[in-house]
């Protein structure tokens, strides 16, 4: 509605600036028609509405003054929009032969100047071509914008989906170490039960009681073994570490192994829950692994303390021998599994696990309660730590740049016009209301009263007149008044000027608008 009004309305004014000898049915309302059917239809036939607006254009070669008329724009917003939509080229190059086949045969058709030949040779292809390069240039750059977000979010969806195979990868571990020290517990009692079962002094009816016993915990064993079984995944590497390994063991075989570890213990070691127990064991495992994979030669410290019910491990290694002169970056690679891993393996258990770059070198500090409660925080289902990821960060302030741009390209045009339009309004209102019509002017005669004149006369002055229309010989000891002889407010049009002596009329001339020569 806005584009149709827009359109419209530049046809309105140019019909009435210009004093058209036509009628207003065919020089305002027909196009006005024309225009409500051709611009909401250019949405899904917009070579169709191409064609329409060009034959309103083609209205302009039947008059005898100028080929020119104001529809040229609504052309050009037009072959835009066919541009900017999904019409293939093939369809929009048979729309702009069309369209030029009709010009050509009617300049033909009614023998007109040279001139109408060179505007429609000109114009109108500068109306059809060049909007629409700038439209089907919008076109692609959405759609380059549109696959680059897509690949954005694919990227992102795939980290989220490495982080949630780590995740299920390190709750089959941990199910699998509850396998191994559940079973273990339960073998034992099968065991007890069996040696009891064969005390020569137990009454028979104990000794039922106890065989029924001991085949239901050898059952209990069987069944987790076959759970546990479907939960583990075939692929899954097998640590070599022994299941029984403490950490003091694993951190000796790593020192042996050439690696530079110390081991500190703090507090009073309490007596662990098993999945406590080898959480601790995975986080200092794990660590380990990534600083000789990532920080060959650093130094590794291994800090174990424990207060308040509560285990803290915190494993720190230094930079590595020439990390700093090389340029070499410490920290674990993107979408690393191991530490997605641990924070899974310690979050089931209520703890927490912190990892990141510490004075050039990497520090993993994770926290885990010495027992495990029933009541613990649950953890969240999905990547938890997925919308803090790189990706997703980059994405957050492309969208917010997008956005401040987007706002940038209302709020700077809307500055200029708040500033510009008043200035541009007192403009125009000073230009239109002195224009003297030249019927009137025609009509004041030399010798009148200047009463008599002003009657005639448009509200005010023009205050604008030139220096070369200023000091054109006038009347000696008149006084002359500028008056506007044309309403268009966008060209120079001839000034009238009115000398006066005393209170009559005494000369009466016309000042062309442009310089002589140009």
């Amino acid at each position: 509605m806005a584009l149709w009004l827009l359109l419209s309305g530049v046809g309105l004014v140019w019909f009435l600036e210009n004093d058209a000898t036509s009628s207003a049915l065919l020089d305002v309302v027909l196009p006005a028609l024309v225009l409500a059917v051709a611009v909401p239809g250019s949405r899904k036939r917009p070579g169709a509405a191409v064609l329409a607006v060009n034959g309103l254009c083609a209205l302009g070669l039947v008059h005898g003054a100028s080929p020119a008329n104001p529809y040229l724009l609504a052309l050009a917003v037009s072959s835009y929009l066919l541009g900017a939509g999904p019409a293939t080229t093939g369809t929009s190059l048979m729309a702009f032969g069309g369209s030029m086949a009709v010009d050509l045969v009617l300049c033909a058709v009614l023998r007109v100047p040279l001139v109408w030949w060179f505007y429609v040779v000109t114009m109108v292809p500068l109306a059809l071509l060049l909007p629409w390069l700038v439209g089907r240039y919008r076109r692609a750059r959405a759609a380059l914008v549109r696959g680059g977000w897509q690949r954005a979010m694919s990227l992102e969806q795939r980290q989220r989906a490495v982080v949630e195979e780590a995740r299920l990868r390190e709750r089959t571990r941990i199910a699998a170490d509850m396998h191994d020290s559940l079973g273990h517990e339960l073998s034992l009692i099968a065991l007890r039960a069996g040696a009891l079962e064969l005390e020569p002094a137990l009454p028979e009816r104990h000794r039922a009681d106890l065989t029924e016993l001991r085949m239901a915990v050898s059952d209990a064993v069987g069944n987790l073994r076959d759970t546990i079984g479907v939960l583990r995944e075939s692929t899954d590497p097998v640590s070599a570490a022994p299941t029984a390994e403490s950490v003091e063991d694993l951190v000796h075989r790593a020192a042996t192994s050439g690696v530079e570890v110390s081991l500190v213990r703090e507090g009073e070691a309490p007596s662990l829950a098993p999945l406590v127990d080898r959480a601790v064991y995975r986080v200092v495992q794990e660590s380990l692994t990534n600083a000789t994979k990532h920080a060959p030669g650093s130094a590794v410290e291994v800090r174990i303390r424990h207060e308040a019910g509560a285990t803290e491990v915190r494993v720190l290694n230094s930079a590595p021998p020439g990390a700093v002169s090389a340029g070499r970056d410490t920290r674990p690679t993107p979408g690393n599994r191991g530490l997605t891993g641990m924070r899974e393996r310690v979050a089931v258990l209520g703890g927490t696990l912190r990892a990141g770059p510490h004075q050039g070198g990497f520090k993993v500090t994770a926290t885990v309660p010495d027992r495990v409660s029933a009541d613990r925080p649950q953890v969240a289902e999905g990547p938890t730590h997925a919308a803090g990821s790189e990706s997703t960060h980059q994405l957050a302030v492309a969208q917010r740049r997008a956005r401040l741009r987007f706002a940038a390209a209302f709020v700077v045009p809307a500055g200029v016009a708040l500033t510009a339009l008043p200035a541009a309004i007192v403009l125009a209102y000073q230009l239109s209301t002195c224009v003297l019509r030249p019927g009137a002017y025609e009509s004041l005669r030399i010798g009148q009263e200047r009463g008599e004149v002003q009657q005639k006369l448009p509200e005010r002055q023009f205050p604008y007149p030139t220096d070369e229309m200023r000091e054109a010989p006038a009347p000696p000891g008149a006084t002359c008044a500028f008056y506007r002889s044309n309403g268009n407010l966008l060209d120079e049009v001839d000034v009238y000027r009115l000398c006066y002596s005393g209170s009559r009329l005494v000369a009466k001339d016309v000042l062309p608008g442009r310089p002589a020569g140009s």
